[in-house]
């Protein structure tokens, strides 16, 4: 798979450590604020500024915290990144409180107590445990184990809709 950002300099005149430089500027810290300004500002594509956004957010993460995402997207899995990133921001626009864990097997996501798990389970799916306790169950919607009450199997990004959504908000919120 190949860098969607291979060509962010020659499509926006700007690398991207100059645009992480730009948004530190701008004063805005909340992840869909930046994507709703690179948008009308700086007239970027939504997954320019989406990118952008999620790199300025994660500027801060450590070396071995990308070590192990890394891993876990590598190989095999490597297809299987953009799922993870695509909910890592989802969950990060949904406040500045959420704090990305990453671990050995999985990613935690967090507020005052863990409310989603990201895990690469297989060559072929993403699983994202998600901690609704009393949720009933769906064809979708997943009975978990310990850690999560939910779970939910994801192919392709597009499967990031907005039921998916609705179920990691409401957990988020009870965080």
């Amino acid at each position: 798979m190949s860098d969607p950002f291979t060509h962010l300099a020659e499509k926006t005149g700007r690398t991207m450590p100059e645009w992480i430089v730009v948004v530190e500027g701008s004063g805005l810290g909340k992840h869909a604020e930046i994507v709703a300004w690179l948008k009308t500002e700086h007239g970027l594509t939504h997954g320019f500024a989406n990118g952008i956004a999620l790199a300025f957010r994660n500027r801060g993460e450590s070396a071995a915290d990308a070590d192990l995402v890394s891993a876990q997207y590598s190989g095999a899995k490597a297809q299987l990144r953009p799922i993870y990133d695509a909910l890592v921001v989802a969950a990060t626009a949904f406040g500045d409180d959420v704090d990305v864990v990453p671990k050995k097997t999985g990613v935690s996501l967090r507020r005052s107590k863990q409310f989603a798990v990201v895990e690469a389970a297989s060559a072929k799916r993403v699983q994202l445990g998600i901690q609704l306790p009393g949720e009933p169950t769906t064809g979708r919607l997943l009975a978990g184990n310990a850690m999560c009450s939910h779970r939910v199997s994801i192919a392709i990004v597009d499967e990031i809709d907005d039921e998916l959504l609705g179920w990691l908000r409401s957990a988020y919120e009870r965080a």
